[in-house]
């Protein structure tokens, strides 16, 4: 394997910072140090987020033209993209990850999705006439009426352990390309891998203060971009009790807060459709062992076809290989630490309390001594209402209902304090469409599945606010103003 980022230092406004004190970043895989890492002083976090003021007032990122923008975002891409063997080899390290979902999910899409995301704020239009009736602007003597999206300022890009590289290729490059500045605070469980943003902010030469990247133990820095009034925008992807203090920490300031936060997404399958589950089973657990917000982790079935469902499913759970991300076999690794261990093993004893059954799975694997591993597991519960199936466990464990019909199914699906994603199978297509039109939730996939720049995530209800990626996503990081023009008389 190859070595790690070297780099254990924040960046703050055009310079590497020493830490203050450090603390040690653990692979869960093995319960090793990956390394120490410089915990940044607040009072830099407290000049990063000066600087990025400064730096977006006097217009030095915001005011250069789109197209000057794009080319040196490229160059920032281009560094990432180079930093490949280092880049991977961290993301395995510090989050256990399998080597597949370091190099294709995150580093690979990651950078696809940077660049389609450059395309697709030059192919739309910040600047557009508002459809105002003629007889509007005659009566108000308006020559001209024009709506122009501008960037919203100086944004916080908090980001989760469970995906540090991909998600903050979401919110970085829409952001900086946008025209705002940047402050980037990683998960303190994975904080190594984004440190090659500010390597890349570095190779690429973006103004001084534009990105900075600051790095912490606990969360006094995160408080201080959620709560600081030169902060316009925080943008955070994590869980909904956090999405909650945040949402609480930004109101006296009235703050612009993205939020991407838990789920507890359903798949339901048509009666013509469960020779499917096993597949839809293993994408729940395989590469990011259930740890994964659009995790479809309540799998709806047919009551009279369940049986067969949960001896397929257990099966096939069976017989997948947990393990590090060394053994080349291994299709599912740890979760990220023994807390997350402990919540797959409480929920898994909830659900057993309130009438559920464990039917493979439910405890630690055998032969795995060391690392935070928790085998696949699939739970037969017997209605919506078990604590298993309302709370996202965030971990590889699968609840298995039994729905009368198709009403019946939405109705569970839609039982749910979430509203993240969802999954739809059927052989009519039409018919599942239709299930998937009565869903509520900020995105469906009916028989297969779409991770693009073009097109949007989030989430309803306690899900989030706001989507990511889309046209709605760039949408996000820009304000609206409407300038009306007319002559003096």
């Amino acid at each position: 394997m190859p070595a790690i980022i070297e780099e254990r230092r924040s960046y703050v406004a055009g310079r590497w910072v020493d830490g203050d004190g450090s603390f040690a970043v653990e692979n869960p895989a093995d319960e090793s140090t990956v390394a120490e890492i410089g915990v940044t002083p607040l009072a830099e976090i407290e000049r990063a987020i000066t600087e990025a003021r400064r730096s977006f007032d006097e217009g030095v990122w915001a005011d250069t033209p789109a197209a000057e923008r794009a080319k040196i975002l490229s160059a920032f891409l281009d560094h990432i993209e180079a930093s490949h063997d280092t880049l991977v080899a961290t993301m395995i390290a510090e989050a256990g990850q399998p080597v597949a979902y370091a190099e294709r999910a995150q580093f690979t899409s990651g950078l696809a999705l940077g660049r389609a995301t450059i395309n697709l704020y030059q192919s739309m239009r910040h600047e557009e006439t508002n459809p105002v009736p003629i007889d509007e602007l005659v009566l108000g003597r308006v020559a001209l009426s024009v709506r122009r999206h501008e960037p919203i300022g100086v944004v916080a890009a908090i980001t989760p352990y469970n995906g540090a590289i991909i998600m903050a290729f979401q919110k970085v490059i829409p952001a900086l390309m946008a025209g705002n500045s940047v402050i980037l605070r990683p998960s303190p469980l994975t904080p190594i891998s984004s440190l090659v943003f500010a390597s890349a902010a570095e190779a690429a030469g973006l103004p001084p203060g534009v990105l900075s990247v600051v790095v912490e133990e606990g969360a006094a820095g995160a408080e201080l971009l959620t709560t600081h009034p030169a902060v316009d925008m925080v943008s955070f992807t994590g869980s909904t009790a956090v999405g909650k203090r945040i949402l609480a920490q930004a109101a006296p300031t009235v703050k612009r807060v993205s939020l991407e936060l838990g789920g507890k997404s359903a798949q339901i399958y048509l009666p013509d459709a469960v020779d499917r589950v096993a597949t839809g089973a293993f994408m729940v657990v395989a590469t990011t062992a259930g740890q994964a917000c659009v995790a479809a982790t309540r799998m709806l079935v047919p009551q009279d076809k369940k049986a067969e469902v949960l001896e397929a499913v257990s099966r096939a759970y069976g017989s997948l290989k947990v393990g590090p991300p060394s053994d080349p076999a291994a299709m599912m690794g740890p979760v990220i630490n023994d807390a997350a261990r402990a919540r797959c093993e409480r929920y898994v004893a909830l659900a057993e309390q309130h009438g559920g059954k464990v039917t493979t799975g439910g405890g630690r694997p055998a032969g795995l001594e060391r690392g935070y591993y928790f085998e696949p597991t699939v739970l037969d519960v017997p209605d919506n209402t078990n604590p298993a199936a309302q709370e996202e466990i965030f971990g590889p464990v699968l609840s298995v209902i039994g729905y009368r019909d198709l009403d019946d199914a939405v109705r569970i699906a839609n039982d749910s304090v979430y509203g993240l994603s969802g999954q739809v199978y059927g052989k009519d297509v039409a018919a599942a469409t239709a299930v998937a039109r009565r869903l509520r939730t900020g995105a469906v996939n009916v028989n297969t599945a779409l991770f693009s720049a073009y097109a949007p995530s989030g989430g309803y209800k306690q899900s989030g606010l706001d989507r990511e990626r889309g046209p709605d996503g760039i949408r996000a990081f820009q304000e609206v103003k409407h300038i009306a023009i007319g002559e003096l008389r």
